[in-house]
């Protein structure tokens, strides 16, 4: 027998099918994904960055979401739920219950083993198409590490590391600082000695253009 090709799926049969399910669930081209839940590590990873960066956003026109907040990159389609995501200004949703938000200024992702490439590859691709978005950080799971990748005048990405527990992320675009002392509160990470004790941030450069 032939195969028969699968069947594509509108937005608006996966915007049902999302909002009817008690799981979370990525939407693009014509298909749902679903999201896995994370692991301990993961989700006090993206509490701990969520919890720093709420209590610096208090009484600031700026608000900050966790990961049930849905966006939607417009020229994509892509629909997907970011562990932490901030706007500076109005929100812009897609619809009038305020589900799925468009205008987002800056994203964090905590990387897994599962989700580590594409986080970095296709996520990152569809998330560079987003004119608001100023700042895309990806939190490891396995050492003290955390990458931030930072829009340019220009249209390319410079990618910044902080390294070490005593390092510290400036993101200018909502004027906050992460410090990894905090986001890494709680967590146990398997490190080396060497892995402990780096406390550096480097300034290493990615160019990525759009």
């Amino acid at each position: 027998m032939t195969p028969q090709p699968k069947r594509h799926i509108t937005e608006e049969e996966y915007l049902e099918f999302d909002h009817s399910s008690t799981l979370k669930h990525e939407y693009f081209d014509g298909e749902i994904y679903l999201m896995t839940g994370g692991t301990e590590s993961h989700n006090l990873l993206a509490g701990n960055a969520y919890a720093s960066l709420h209590g610096q956003l208090r009484r600031r026109p700026c608000r900050i979401y966790n990961s049930d907040q849905r966006i939607k990159v417009m020229a994509t389609g892509l629909h997907t739920y970011p562990d932490v995501t901030v706007v500076c200004g109005q929100p812009q949703f897609t619809q009038r219950r305020r589900l799925t938000l468009v205008n987002p200024t800056m994203i964090i992702e905590v990387l897994s083993s599962s989700t580590e490439r594409y986080d970095r590859g296709m996520k990152f691709q569809n998330y560079r198409l987003i004119p608001t978005l100023q700042d895309y950080i990806l939190i490891s799971q396995d050492n003290y590490r955390i990458e931030q990748y930072i829009r340019q005048e220009t249209g390319e990405w410079l990618l910044r590391e902080a390294v070490g527990v005593a390092a510290q992320v400036a993101i200018s675009s909502i004027d906050c600082i992460l410090s990894l002392e905090d986001v890494y509160e709680k967590v146990d990470l398997e490190l080396d000695d060497i892995g402990i004790q780096t406390e550096t941030a480097s300034d290493d450069t990615e160019a990525t253009t759009e």
